[in-house]
């Protein structure tokens, strides 16, 4: 039909940059969102934002699936108790930080291909970013121009393709840009520790902070270390 829209899934944790991807989707597809569960601590957060945001963007085809894998294999502070969740001065910087979860995209990815293909959708985004990022290896554009030849290869028709819209970009630049889309700010997360308040300290916070910093806007979520916030406001 003239004028209908491609389908698309859209990967929505709930952080800024999985909204502002989400936003993207919604615009330019008809956009359907998963969501995956998979034992990180801030999980009851993140669903929440991922429900809000879809209602914001009118995003109605949903599914939310729990990955029991990467929480019992461990060696990530995201999902093992015993290991802290460190400050961002510890992890920004580091070669792989604690916070990676071992291979945590491919599971994802393999989930929204086995979607798509269901859906009939032709597009699958998500929100990976190298620039500003935490040197997370499932975050490299290799990584996902792989990704591509093994779904080409591995799927019915082959023809489905994982877009990056926000590699290439900038934290600052993901915060203007989803500001020009009205993405919901407000109704995303960060933290990678705490459910009610931000921590403010974690490379999740620090990183979204410097960005709406460098932005000259105002972060609309709620923070447990206003001074610490404010100290980052004026660096």
């Amino acid at each position: 039909m003239a004028g209908e829209k491609s389908r698309s899934v859209v990967l929505l944790s709930g952080g800024m940059d999985s909204c502002v991807c989400a936003a993207l989707a919604a615009r330019d597809t008809e956009a359907a969102a998963l969501h995956v569960n998979y034992g990180q601590r801030t999980a009851e957060r993140e669903r929440w934002a991922f429900e809000r945001i879809c209602d914001f963007l009118g995003i109605k085809r949903r599914l939310v699936i729990r990955n029991e894998a990467l929480g019992i294999i461990g060696g990530s502070a995201l999902t093992d108790k015993q290991i802290a969740v460190p400050e961002a001065s510890e992890e920004i910087g580091a070669d792989i930080p604690i916070t990676y979860v071992p291979f945590r995209n491919a599971h994802f990815l393999a989930a929204a291909v086995s979607w798509a293909e269901v859906l009939d959708a032709e597009k699958i985004y998500i929100g990976a970013v190298e620039q500003d990022s935490s040197g997370y290896p499932d975050c490299r554009p290799a990584y996902y121009q792989a990704f591509n030849a093994v779904i080409k290869a591995g799927t019915r028709e082959g023809k489905i393709q994982v877009v990056t819209p926000l590699i290439a970009l900038r934290k600052v630049e993901i915060v203007r840009l989803g500001t020009e889309l009205g993405a919901p700010f407000d109704l995303s997360w960060s933290c990678y520790s705490r459910e009610d308040k931000a921590c403010g300290v974690c490379v999740g916070c620090v990183l979204r902070q410097h960005a709406f910093a460098e932005a000259r806007t105002q972060d609309p979520i709620p923070y447990l270390l206003s001074e610490h916030l404010q100290k980052v406001a004026g660096h």
